[in-house]
């Protein structure tokens, strides 16, 4: 066992006491009841059930050392395979992690050294080649994951080797973004799609979003809650094309599921076409039947298609509702965090509108709102993306292209705001960024995380870094514009810190994808998978 493993041990064995002698006095409360998680994994999206996005247990990596992490070791993708969108997960000493070039590696989580890979072509036939676009939960044995065609695998945690595979939807243009998450014999996962954006002379719009429970052991569908009616032809767009309705509201994100009242927590996207459904809503739905408890819809009216954020009139023409202002793109796109305040168990959630809503877990009732940017219709490129943090003691919730980004500390009892830190002013002026001023734009691509005193954060400038829990402070910047040399013996350049995920903090190490995103910055390149460790 290495020194970095035995020092690993010592901190599982101190946390596993901590758990044993914590008393209810000092314990963190789980929403529905019972302490806290405490171990150094990471192995799933949202770290915990709860969506908190935070572990608990790190304890090598402190805000006074954090200016000490370095670059260990790096994975670079082929130039041509894309931009990579898969967060990491890490369960002992393994790393996992989806490719775009379609493949889904296991890796030495302290050298990158190879275990295994899976690739994603060996399963079904037809369509464009596999991405994969979510991040792997690992539970009994299995990598969970799904790709850009619709398909949910679950491969062997040892071998790599499939277990099963299931497609979620047919539907043309349908993918999983959503990462899934585990409670017991289920896996819980959403569906989304890309149809609305495939331009005025496809018959828009026949999807429906879903979330979905699976027997993680086979597969099997348990339940199915579709956010929308099943869609109907209903007249015809300007030039001729059959117009279905109603469609859309995708489930895009990693859900959140109390344990205790086995609820599962989701948001959705907004409508495609038609105004009915349960779209840019809070959704809470009975893990063991599929059916609602309660809904919650944040947005009146929303249904957009990639033709309302086009100039010219008759591409508008094809925007469903855009002259009454009602083409808003306001996704809740972001995951869900459960928490309480005193004894009221609560979720929260940001939408690209940029506020973070907290309702009540059990009723759905609005208990706060805070605006946190300006919104900005049409895109909602200045709200909250892919999801926010919560260590115990408060929220973290970061906003995308608000000129600038800013994250957030909040007070999870009443939204008062704590500290707020602009993503930094010389983002844009230092670094690899430095080079393309008419492309960097100060923002926060990815997800929130947390570790104890300590939160993380990735920007479009191409940098990632750590910011102290307590005051907001910069503690250490990493730039990923820079030419790195893989593992796999490529050479690998990042750019915007990648979304749909964040930094996964796990037993001293810390791993981002970079090199995606609405503003990739020119590189002779592909993108890259970075693992940090102290000195």
């Amino acid at each position: 066992m290495t020194g970095r493993r035995l020092i690993r041990a010592a901190a599982a064995l101190a946390a596993l006491c901590l758990a044993v002698t914590a008393s209810p006095a000092t314990a963190t409360p789980a929403p529905g009841g019972g302490d806290r998680p405490h171990h150094g994994d990471w192995s799933m999206w949202q770290q915990n059930p709860w969506g908190w996005r935070h572990n608990a247990a790190e304890r090598e990596i402190t805000a006074g050392n954090v200016a000490g992490l370095e670059l260990k070791w790096a994975f670079a993708y082929p130039k041509a395979a894309g931009a990579p969108r898969s967060q990491a997960a890490v369960v002992g000493d393994t790393v996992y992690f989806g490719s775009p070039e379609g493949k889904m590696y296991a890796k030495d989580a302290e050298t990158g050294a190879a275990k295994w890979e899976f690739d994603l072509a060996t399963v079904g036939q037809g369509g464009w080649p596999p991405q994969v676009q979510d991040g792997p939960a690992v539970a009994r044995g299995k990598v969970l994951f799904g790709d850009s065609r619709g398909y949910f695998y679950a491969v062997d945690q040892r071998t790599g080797k499939l277990a099963w595979a299931r497609r979620l939807d047919d539907k043309l243009a349908a993918l999983v973004t959503s990462s899934p998450v585990v409670l017991g014999r289920r896996v819980f996962v959403g569906v989304s799609s890309g149809e609305n954006i495939m331009g005025k002379d496809h018959e828009c719009c026949q999807f429906r979003g879903h979330l979905n429970g699976l027997d993680i052991d086979s597969g099997k569908l348990v339940w199915r809650f579709y956010t929308t009616p099943p869609p109907v032809a209903d007249g015809t767009w300007p030039n001729g094309k059959t117009r279905y309705a109603p469609s859309g509201a995708g489930v895009w994100s990693s859900p959140a599921v109390d344990p205790i009242t086995r609820t599962v927590y989701v948001g959705t996207g907004q409508n495609y076409t038609g105004s009915a459904g349960h779209y840019d809503s809070v959704l809470a739905i009975n893990a063991d039947t599929g059916r609602p408890r309660w809904t919650r819809k944040m947005t009146d009216v929303d249904t957009w298609r990639i033709e309302c954020s086009l100039p010219t009139p008759q591409d508008r023409e094809y925007c469903p509702n855009f002259p009454d202002g009602t083409a808003l793109d306001f996704d809740l796109g972001a995951a869900p965090n459960l928490f309480r305040a005193g004894k009221r168990a609560l979720v929260g959630i940001g939408q690209k509108n940029g506020v973070y809503h907290v309702l009540d877990a059990r009723t759905g009732e609005i208990v706060w709102q805070r605006s946190l940017s300006k919104p900005q219709p049409g895109g909602g490129l200045t709200g909250v993306q892919w999801g926010s943090s919560y260590d115990g003691k408060r929220l973290y919730v970061a906003t995308y292209m608000a000129s600038p980004g800013t994250l957030f500390a909040l007070d999870p009892a009443t939204g008062h705001l704590l500290w707020e830190t602009p993503n930094p002013a010389d983002g844009c002026t230092t670094g690899g960024a430095s080079q393309f001023p008419q492309l960097c734009r100060p923002g926060h691509s990815t997800a929130v995380s947390t570790t104890p005193g300590v939160v993380w954060v990735g920007s479009t400038d191409g940098k990632v870094r750590a910011y102290s829990a307590e005051t907001g402070q910069v503690l250490w910047t990493y730039d990923t514009i820079q030419d790195v040399v893989g593992v796999n013996g490529l050479t690998g350049r990042g750019g915007q810190v990648a979304g749909t995920g964040g930094p996964v903090i796990s037993h001293g190490m810390v791993y981002t994808q970079s090199g995606a995103g609405f503003f990739p910055y020119p590189s002779p390149h592909g993108a890259v998978f970075m693992a940090f460790g102290l000195r």
